[in-house]
C-alpha cells in the first residue's frame, strides 16, 4: 500500500472514530488490512499534522491540526454568541444579521461546526446567507444556530 493511501485511511479513521493512542490507530489499521510499524505511525502522525484534542467525552483523541474542531469551534461560537443580532428565514435561506465586521468570523463558526443540511454560507460585513440543502431542513438548522446563542 502506498503512503498516500495509508495516510488517507488514517484520516478516514480519525474522522469516524475517537482514536486516543497510536496503539488504537494501529489496531484500526490492522482491521482494515494495513500492517504498520509504530515508527511509521509516528511519521504519518507528524506528516499529517495530527494533534491530540479533547473529545466530548473528556478523553483526548487524534484530530487534524487545521481541523481542531473542539477548540476552534468553541472560540468561534463565543464570538458568534456575542455578535449575532437577528435571524430571518426566506424559504431555504437563513439570513443572519451581525455586528458590523463580524459576519465573516460568524460564518466561519457555522462552517467549522459542519451542521448537517447546510449547503454553504456567504458572509459580507454584517450579514450572512446560509443556504440549506432542502427547505424541510431549514427549521432544524435554525434551531442549531439559535442554540449557539445559549
Amino acid at each position: 500500500m502506498k503512503k498516500y493511501q495509508r495516510q488517507s485511511k488514517i484520516l478516514e479513521l480519525i474522522e469516524n472514530f475517537e482514536i486516543e493512542t497510536q496503539e488504537d490507530l494501529s489496531n484500526y489499521l490492522k482491521r482494515a488490512g494495513i500492517d504498520i510499524t509504530q515508527a511509521t505511525i509516528s511519521r504519518d502522525i507528524k506528516e499529517l499534522r495530527l494533534v491530540k484534542v479533547l473529545s466530548k467525552n473528556g478523553k483526548y483523541k487524534y484530530a487534524l491540526m487545521e481541523d481542531n474542531k473542539e477548540g476552534t469551534t468553541e472560540r468561534l461560537i463565543k464570538i458568534f454568541k456575542s455578535s449575532v443580532i437577528d435571524f430571518n428565514v426566506a424559504e431555504n435561506i437563513i439570513i443572519i444579521k451581525t455586528l458590523p465586521g463580524a459576519a465573516q468570523v460568524c460564518a466561519s463558526a457555522i462552517d467549522t461546526a459542519k451542521i448537517d443540511g447546510i449547503a454553504g454560507s456567504i458572509a459580507g460585513n454584517d450579514t450572512i446567507f446560509v443556504a440549506i440543502e432542502k427547505e424541510e431542513k431549514t427549521d432544524y438548522v435554525l434551531k442549531i444556530l439559535t442554540s449557539f446563542l445559549n
